[in-house]
């Protein structure tokens, strides 16, 4: 394999930065499109594809580009899961909880409970007058419902904030180049353990339960890939309420419009998907040597896939870094494609619009806070770090 020093003939690459990517990527993003659509940055130790048909090529064709790979961090620290694997064993693992996860069914599950969730974080906030919204809001929020969707209660959702930030500090040390650590372990132990009782259990807004009734996993499976819910149903989930909300205050015609017309806050939350999709870049590993674009990849390498920048692409999207609520939502990839679109799409989506319709609603006064700056940022997951709003 090359050594990941070499600029592989890609000098925009070569000299791309770490801040870059995590403080604000899309100049860079646009850079690379233009000129290196599949460049090597040696500070990823990988390829960065940045072109919306090449990304969404890629994704589609597992057997080329594959997450099944010793490497894949997730998989370290949970075990194989829907996340993990391609072919066979990928169908395998995901098929059960397709049915749970349709649309019909997450709004019968879910419908009501994300409602009843965000007026309950919304009484408790309003008589404040202002408050910092990714973690008093949007945080809660995601991980209330995602609590409930694995069938545990909601007053149980500090037990699985505990067991998340310690599964997902593990998988950040795997990635850092580090091992796993101990108390990523001891939490995914934890977790396996309270989900047996879950497992098979009868409570209608179980996800796990619904899955199991019908599912040739084993339990140790059903809980592999519980954690990877638990892991997009926080991190993702939190980031796509939080990041919608800046953008429909920081565009106050936006925020006037879907006040006037609630009609128009899907629109809205499709476009602050496109601008900035909570999971902003997506791993695969080359199964052989092979050509995307005009990159020579050798087998075994990571490609990274920037769905952040194929989101941006002016080939697909005209005028790509304007806000434009009523695009649609076609050829935007901030869920992903081909096998591995997200599961928990329908259920995302549902919770952010519960949440935002409330703000809409109970809050229609909502502001940024003028002294404390918000922007998206993070190199992974992207979010603002403090959303402080006054609504007094």
């Amino acid at each position: 394999m090359p050594a990941p020093d070499h600029d592989r003939g890609c000098p925009l690459g070569a000299a791309v930065t770490l801040a870059q990517l995590d403080a604000d990527p899309h100049p860079v993003h646009a850079r690379l499109r233009a000129a290196e659509p599949v460049s090597w940055l040696p500070v990823l130790g990988g390829w960065l594809v940045t072109r919306h048909d090449l990304a969404l090529a890629a994704m589609r064709d597992p057997g080329t580009f594959t997450v099944d790979d010793p490497r894949f961090s997730t998989a370290q620290v949970i075990g194989p899961s829907m996340l993990s694997l391609d072919g066979e064993r990928h169908e395998h693992h995901r098929a059960p909880f397709a049915g749970p996860f349709r649309p019909a069914a997450v709004r019968a599950r879910f419908g009501d409970v994300a409602a009843a969730e965000a007026a309950r974080l919304v009484d408790a906030l309003a008589p404040e007058g202002r408050g910092e919204l990714r973690r008093s809001f949007a945080g809660p929020m995601a991980a209330v419902i995602v609590t409930r969707a694995l069938g545990l209660a909601a007053d149980e959702a500090a037990d699985v904030l505990r067991w998340y930030d310690a599964i997902v500090a593990s998988v950040t040390s795997i990635t850092a180049g580090a091992a796993a650590t101990e108390s990523g372990g001891r939490a995914f132990a934890d977790l396996r353990a309270r989900l047996q009782t879950v497992i098979g259990g009868s409570d209608e807004a179980s996800l796990l339960a619904a899955a199991a009734a019908d599912t040739a996993l084993t339990d140790d499976e059903i809980a592999s890939n519980a954690a990877v819910l638990l892991f997009g149903g926080i991190e993702t989930t939190e980031g796509m309420i939080a990041n919608a909300l800046l953008m429909l205050l920081r565009e106050r015609g936006a925020w006037a419009a879907v006040r006037d017309d609630p009609a128009g806050l899907d629109d809205a939350i499709d476009e602050s998907l496109r601008l900035e999709p909570a999971a902003a870049v997506i791993d695969r590993y080359a199964t052989r040597d092979t050509v995307l674009g005009d990159a020579e990849i050798v087998g075994g390498e990571l490609v990274r896939l920037s769905l952040a920048a194929a989101n941006r692409d002016p080939a697909v999207f005209p005028r790509p870094d304007v806000f434009e609520p009523g695009r649609g939502r076609r050829g935007n990839l901030a869920f992903a494609q081909g096998p591995h679109v997200c599961v928990g799409v329908h259920l995302a989506r549902l919770e952010a619009r519960a949440a935002l319709a409330e703000l809409i609603a109970r809050l229609p006064r909502l502001r940024l806070h003028p002294d404390r700056p918000a922007a998206v940022r993070g190199l992974v997951f992207r979010k603002p770090p403090r959303l402080h709003a006054i609504w007094s």
